[in-house]
């Protein structure tokens, strides 16, 4: 439900049932390229690739239904030296080039065409609004309203806290303004990759201000996340297609099916989680959020193609 009035929310408060189908929902299914408008807060990490940051995580913006976007894209370098950096139309329930190739190789039985296939996955990435708590490397960031991009590993702390395992554990809603909690991000570099696995939810819940009238304030400064999943951020099949087809070479890019396939989405979940250890939760990697920069670089450098 979406509210434009901060009393209405207010009111609306240990209500999350709502979000809390939404989490399940995703859980039971399974980036846009980064953004250098200043919008975007990333944390910063010392030369050993470790870091830390205290985030209060946001209530959907004014007039929105979730406090969070999620996204699908692409980011792999073709046997042509040419990168295909594109946000996936899985993303919006709609059939992808890229993913019905991967169910093709996934499915031919040839273990090279796996590997290709394990390349070229599927990237998940989330978006919400934040409020930065405390940024020692940045200072100036502090009580500022930023978009943060994170991954499933701090997705799933979020779903933690408000969905615990043990029954004396209680629910929490993290995007509340008057009973939300802060997140400590810690990131450790862990066999190359960012890691996030003690990143925790503080223990005691708090207002992400003094008053209402600076909660007001903040509420007003939040970034639409309905905008990130907006279809217009989404090239057409056929241009998708087209630059697959650049990318690739001479490798045949499936036709259009006539629908999406469930096949097509099963194949790309099992790469994402078997890429991303999920299997062993001790192994679990943030691999939406380690190589942002460089795909970011490879974007500007595959439009100019």
């Amino acid at each position: 439900m979406s509210f434009n009035s901060l009393s209405d929310l207010r009111n609306s408060r240990g209500n999350f049932n709502s979000l809390m189908k939404e989490v399940e929902k995703m859980s039971t299914t399974t980036t846009t390229q980064s953004r250098d408008d200043g919008r975007e807060w990333k944390p910063t990490v010392d030369q050993a690739g470790n870091g830390y940051a205290v985030i209060r995580f946001l209530p959907a913006p004014k007039g929105e239904d979730f406090p969070w976007a999620r996204i699908w894209n692409h980011g792999f370098q073709g046997s042509t030296g040419k990168w295909y950096i594109e946000n996936s139309l899985t993303t919006l329930g709609q059939q992808d080039p890229v993913s019905e190739l991967n169910t093709e190789l996934w499915n031919s039985g040839v273990d090279s065409d796996k590997e290709i296939a394990r390349k070229q996955k599927r990237r998940l990435a989330y978006y919400a609004n934040i409020v930065v708590v405390k940024d020692a490397s940045n200072p100036a960031n502090e009580g500022q309203v930023f978009l943060y991009k994170f991954g499933k590993k701090i997705f799933d702390k979020i779903s933690e806290a408000m969905k615990p395992e043990f029954e004396d554990e209680t629910p929490l809603n993290p995007f509340d303004f008057w009973e939300g909690v802060n997140f400590k991000l810690k990131i450790r570099q862990v066999e190359g990759y960012r890691n996030y696995d003690k990143s925790e939810f503080e223990a005691t819940t708090t207002p992400v201000a003094d008053s209402d009238d600076a909660i007001e304030a903040i509420w007003t400064k939040q970034y639409s996340l309905a905008e990130i999943t907006d279809p217009k951020n989404f090239k057409s099949y056929e241009a998708l297609q087209t630059k697959l087809q650049q990318v690739l070479g001479g490798r045949a890019v499936p036709a259009p099916a006539a629908s999406v396939s469930s096949q097509t989405g099963d194949v790309e979940d099992d790469l994402f989680v078997k890429s991303n250890g999920a299997t062993d939760p001790a192994t679990t990697v943030e691999s939406a959020s380690t190589d942002d920069d460089a795909l970011s670089y490879f974007s500007k450098l595959a439009d100019e193609d």
